[in-house]
């Protein structure tokens, strides 16, 4: 790759690590807050670079450990979009309101940190880096759940420490029988962009039994049914800022994961038996949501079962496969900004208002139209309504400039898109 374009793939890891110990060591409040807004700015102009690096059909690899093809370039772009709307739109309420000020620079660091993990997830040619990625995810956001301190948020933190823990564990186990099923080829491997290759000669049943449980491993931190239970909890107890980035950006990547598994599995036994797999998740997931949120009186739960339907909707747009992926792809941005929106506001409305119970809120169009308006905005985009993402699935998957002409690469080795 060019000399030039290497800095795009390190960036994004170096900078909200550096950022992450500033905010540990500098002494203003202010200029603390803002290292999670800079990290944020990092990983997005890494993305765009990268993308427009894949559009001019460069490939930028970094000493065969990472490598951003069409569908980590997007989602690099998709995990900084998200982090700056959550971290600028958090500034200075929502997450340090009810947090102590001795942990303030740690909250501000973990958050930078969770990005850099989360940019490691998406850049990383190898799926045990990936796997390793997403696992320390679990590790900064249980700090971060729990940092308003009260009995349901550590309750929540702990919940989600260990459901999330054996989650990864399961995806663990999958990916050592995929190290194993590419031992027969010779050199055992990792690299995705290896074992995606069509045509060799891994063990079937090995590949059939490793993605299964992987997938049933990142569909846990992805929220999907029936291993969703730690989601509603851990949304509605952690700060805004830090609700709108588990919804946003920890879930996509989850769900990038598990494409990166079904990429694998496809070009070894077809799709049809992780179509199934996902199809069943998908399915159960709006079957949960649609049951428990009509009971939901708090409005942050309300939004994070709301998280567990749109990821349903997106396992099942995964199981039709690539004809469907640019809507996902689309539907997964749309998301993640609508929802870091509805997240961070809710925390200013939990600010002003002292309470999350929905009956509780009243004309607050009248009293607080600032949060009353976008508020409805972006619950109009969530539901649905034009022009929002979710709306619009049919001119995303025929527009040759969009997802879909990333995703057209995936068969070919050198810009594998899943």
């Amino acid at each position: 790759m060019a000399p030039s374009l290497s800095f795009a793939l390190w960036t994004p890891l170096a900078l909200p690590v550096l950022f992450a110990l500033l905010s540990l060591t500098v002494p203003s409040p202010r200029l603390r807050r803002l290292g999670p807004i800079a990290s944020s700015l990092a990983v997005l102009a890494s993305g765009v670079i990268l993308v427009v690096a894949v559009l001019h059909d460069q490939v930028p690899t970094l000493g065969g450990v990472l490598r951003a093809d069409a569908l980590s370039a997007y989602l690099l772009t998709v995990v900084g979009a998200i982090g700056l709307v959550s971290t600028w739109g958090g500034l200075g309420g929502g997450g340090h309101s009810q947090t102590p000020a001795r942990w303030a620079g740690s909250y501000d660091g973990l958050i930078s940190v969770f990005l850099a993990a989360m940019s490691l997830a998406v850049v990383a040619d190898n799926i045990g880096l990936m796997w390793a990625s997403i696992e320390a995810t679990t590790i900064t956001t249980a700090f971060l759940v729990g940092a308003h301190r009260t009995g349901k948020s550590l309750e929540a933190s702990w919940k989600y420490v260990i459901l999330g823990s054996v989650g990864v564990a399961i995806a663990l186990l999958g990916i050592l029988l995929i190290y194993a099923a590419s031992r027969a080829t010779g050199e055992a491997t990792l690299s995705w962009l290896v074992l995606s290759q069509p045509g060799l000669p891994l063990d079937p049943a090995l590949v059939r039994a490793g993605g299964a449980l992987a997938v049933l491993g990142f569909a846990t931190k992805a929220g999907l049914a029936p291993m969703h239970s730690w989601l509603p909890d851990a949304h509605s107890q952690a700060p805004a800022p830090v609700s709108g980035l588990m919804s946003g950006v920890l879930l996509a990547v989850a769900l990038y994961a598990i494409l990166r598994v079904q990429t694998i599995t496809d070009a070894v036994i077809g799709p049809d038996f992780l179509r199934a797999m996902l199809s069943v998740a998908g399915l159960l997931s709006l079957f949960v949501a649609a049951a428990l949120l009509i009971r939901q009186r708090d409005f942050k739960r309300m939004l994070a079962y709301s998280s567990i339907e749109h990821m349903g909707l997106m396992a099942i747009g995964a199981a039709v496969g690539a004809a469907a992926l640019p809507a996902v792809l689309l539907y997964m941005l749309g998301h993640g900004l609508v929802k870091a929106t509805l997240f961070v506001v809710s925390g200013r409305i939990l600010e002003v208002e002292g309470t999350p119970t929905i009956a509780n809120v009243r004309a607050l169009l009248v009293r607080r139209p600032g949060l009353a308006i976008p508020w409805l905005v972006a619950m109009a985009a969530l539901v649905g309504f034009p022009p929002s993402a979710s709306s619009s699935p049919r001119w995303a998957s025929s527009s040759p400039a969009g997802p879909q002409a990333w995703a057209s690469s995936s068969a070919s080795p050198s810009s594998s898109c899943s």
